[in-house]
């Protein structure tokens, strides 16, 4: 269906009539008028004079058309009535750069494998609702729950290690999701927390967070990323270490019991996708039936329209004006020389 998004706006056409002036068209013929040249140029600049005006009126309607943007607006489409609120907690603190993951083939650091799981997991999420958390020296709420995965998927891409501190703030994160929840009803209030470290930083530590998750009924899974063999290579040769000992798994364990989570080790991709499973287990709770109509921008078809006929009605001008100068200029110059020869022959 096609609609006006500000259909006020077309009170807006009859307004060059009140600053309209009316105009009063000169004789042409420059410095010579001749009897009864100058009646038939003046009557054709009335004409020319009064298509001006129509072109003028056609693009100053498709501007006010375009300013009052037209719309396609399509058949209702309703949204799914039942599903789950994943709150999505990312660890951004500087050991995510560490290179001791693969992907296809080659080693990328945790935070690339994070991103390329995370945005799959996020985009098979139909009919959940997605909110995400980033944190590191302190978390912040990056989106709130919402349906619009790709723009939570967006989010997430454009993130930066780094972007928010460089130690893990794992008790804010928790803390933050918890208080997200409380503006949330039926609700199955789900956290999934991925970091590779332990707590350093923030006002409140994991197990308080913890106790206060437990007591609003929200469930959370905990992920710790990072391999458990990295090679590198030093003066004596190559030495194999474990990149991951600053994960506190015991920690993350205790955050998923207590609320009735599970926690999982991603050592690569297979095991961070286990989660997919886990989380289609849970039942979806049911919500109030949302529907919404797609739309469609169709302004700047009359702006494309308005400013095609500003450039044609440019170009038509010039192309009057250049011939008619052109021959006012010759008629003077014909006019001068037959006065000189008739001047020349009176003299003889």
């Amino acid at each position: 269906m096609l609609t006006l998004a500000w259909p006020f706006l077309l009170l807006l056409l009859p307004l060059p009539l009140i600053f309209r002036k009316k105009q009063q068209v000169k004789p042409l013929g420059g410095h010579l008028l001749l009897p009864g040249v100058s009646m038939p140029n003046q009557a054709l600049a009335i004409e020319n004079s009064r298509k001006t005006t129509k072109r003028y009126w056609i693009v100053w309607c498709l501007l006010v058309l375009a300013c009052a943007r037209p719309l396609w607006v399509g058949e209702p489409i309703e949204l799914p009535s039942k599903g789950r609120d994943l709150m999505l907690s990312v660890d951004l603190s500087g050991s995510m750069q560490i290179e001791d993951m693969v992907l296809n083939g080659r080693n990328v650091d945790r935070f690339t494998l994070i991103q390329h799981v995370i945005s799959d997991f996020i985009e098979r999420r139909k009919g959940d609702r997605i909110g995400l958390i980033l944190f590191a020296d302190h978390a912040y709420l990056q989106s709130p729950l919402t349906q619009d995965r790709r723009t939570v998927a967006q989010y997430l891409k454009e993130a930066q290690i780094g972007l928010v501190g460089k130690q893990t703030a794992i008790g804010e994160a928790i803390a933050l999701g918890v208080k997200r929840f409380d503006q949330v009803e039926q609700s199955n209030r789900v956290l999934i927390l991925l970091t590779d470290g332990s707590n350093n930083a923030g006002a409140i530590s994991p197990e308080q967070a913890t106790e206060i998750a437990k007591k609003r009924g929200i469930t959370i899974y905990t992920i710790g990323v990072g391999a458990d063999v990295m090679e590198r290579r030093t003066l004596f040769g190559k030495e194999r270490v474990n990149p991951s000992m600053d994960l506190d798994e015991n920690q993350l364990q205790h955050i998923a019991r207590t609320t009735g989570g599970q926690y999982f080790r991603a050592r690569n991709t297979e095991e961070l996708e286990q989660i997919y499973q886990v989380i289609d287990t849970l039942e979806p709770v049911t919500r109030d039936q949302i529907s919404y109509r797609p739309q469609a921008e169709l302004f700047y078809w009359p702006l494309a329209l308005a400013l095609l006929a500003s450039i044609l009605m440019s170009l038509t001008h010039l192309s009057f004006s250049f011939p008619k100068k052109l021959g006012a200029k010759g008629f003077a110059q014909s006019a001068n020389h037959n006065d000189v020869n008739s001047n020349v022959k009176g003299g003889r």
